[in-house]
């Protein structure tokens, strides 16, 4: 198993405080993420193109050919576009997205129009048939730059040479045991691989299968569990190309059986510290204030095992569903930059998702690829969700491995969620006739 990271660059000119106002506080999320000075230096393309020389058979400009045709010949609007197109007001501050995004007398693209990018389709081509240099070096990066200068009442950063310099990485995949199980994920600048190893790693003290799906104590232990694992995520987990992460100590089942017995199961603790894993630099990391940087649920993932039992899991996203509504040859740029802490700092101290040149930004995203004993496959997961893709994928694995559900009925079950604070449950569900049980 092989992980492939195309997450976006800090540029190399940006400074700790970016996203700090004149009056020393952060700016708010609306504020920050939209507009040119949002928008990180792109790698989904490097990371493609990686991962498609190691293990590709069809030729690369194969496959942007569906793409292409979808891009020419449009597709049709839905209810959900439209209501989101809505719901973006920003879209209309700026004359590309308003171009496209609205109709002629100014109102949202109706609900069944069709929707055609031929600049998308250009720019793909071009793709397809120079490879990722064509979109790094030359006039699509001219345009790039261009449109992030221009953007906004504050312009951005990424240059010529950020995009010239940008490099995806290939990197281990976090793995350890659950039930016999092998899970693999994602390590940093994601949280996820490690978040998820380590609820897991939490609950494998506790007996979930007697307990079953829906039930008052089961949801107790997930919830507590995550709350663990998200005081170690906020405090520890940054690009580990800049900040040290301690991984093995984090994801080490001795380190979390001692954090299980943190857990009573019968009350929820009122107040929930990181732990002190091994390899811990605490000298480099604030000893008060937790890092609560936002995340936007708009994220896709996408799930393949083919007929040789090969299997991908991806989670891609540019943050917020229409990013920082930048639009530049038929593409939305990203708004990537939000994703590290808007307030870097604990006093003298900057926090591990702190921005700085060359950076990735933290994410929760959890591509996940479960085998068994023996090697072989048995899931092939992940999920949207913002932060919320963490105790989503955990839930989804706890169904899987403990109740025997099958992987449909494991999804279909109704959410429970924490972000290392309250409980949130889904609205109009089951779980909602337990709420009270819960409160108590």
């Amino acid at each position: 198993t092989t992980t492939y990271d195309g997450r976006e660059t800090a540029p190399e000119r940006i400074t700790a405080d970016w996203f700090m106002a004149s009056d020393g506080a952060p700016l708010p999320f609306a504020q920050a993420a939209v507009g040119g000075h949002a928008v990180g230096v792109p790698g989904l393309l490097r990371m493609l193109e990686m991962a498609h020389k190691d293990h590709g058979r069809l030729p690369w400009a194969r496959n942007f050919e569906p793409a292409i045709q979808l891009a020419r010949d449009g597709f049709i609007v839905t209810p959900r576009l439209n209501r989101q197109i809505a719901d973006t007001p920003q879209l209309k501050e700026y004359e590309a997205t308003r171009k496209y995004f609205y109709d002629a007398v100014g109102n949202p693209q109706p609900v069944g129009a069709q929707l055609v990018n031929d600049a998308l389709a250009e720019t793909l081509r071009q793709i397809a048939n120079g490879g990722a240099d064509v979109f790094y070096n030359g006039a699509i990066a001219r345009d790039v730059v261009a449109a992030i200068e221009s953007v906004g009442a504050r312009t951005g950063l990424v240059s010529l040479t950020d995009l010239a310099h940008y490099r995806a990485v290939k990197r281990d995949a976090v793995c350890s045991l659950y039930r016999g199980a092998r899970i693999c994920g994602m390590g940093p600048p994601s949280s996820g691989g490690i978040a998820v190893a380590q609820t897991l790693g939490i609950l494998e003290s506790f007996a979930l299968r007697p307990l079953g799906p829906g039930s008052i104590e089961a949801i107790h232990l997930i919830t507590e569990a995550t709350r663990l694992a998200f005081a170690d995520r906020n405090r520890f987990v940054g690009d580990s190309d800049h900040v040290p992460v301690p991984l093995q100590g984090m994801i080490d089942q001795s380190y979390l059986s001692a954090r299980a017995r943190l857990i009573d199961p019968a009350k929820r603790a009122t107040k929930v510290e990181p732990g002190v894993p091994r390899h811990a630099r605490l000298d480099l990391l604030p000893p008060t204030r937790l890092d609560t940087t936002l995340e936007i649920p708009a994220t896709s993932h996408i799930s393949v095992v083919d007929g040789s039992g090969n299997a991908v899991a991806m989670t891609t996203t540019i943050e917020n569903a229409f990013g920082a509504r930048v639009f530049v040859r038929g593409f939305l740029l990203n708004n990537q930059l939000t994703d590290f802490a808007l307030n870097p700092r604990d006093g003298d101290q900057l926090v591990a998702n702190a921005v700085a040149g060359g950076k990735r930004p933290r994410s929760s995203m959890s591509p996940t690829i479960v085998t068994d004993a023996g090697g072989r496959l048995l899931l092939s997961l992940g999920s949207p969700g913002g932060a919320r893709i963490i105790p989503y994928v955990v839930q989804t694995l706890v169904a899987f491995l403990d109740w025997d559900l099958d992987i449909q009925q494991a999804i279909s079950l109704p959410r429970h969620v924490t972000l290392g604070g309250p409980l949130e449950i889904e609205k109009g569900s089951a779980l909602e006739h337990i709420a009270a049980a819960l409160k108590e």
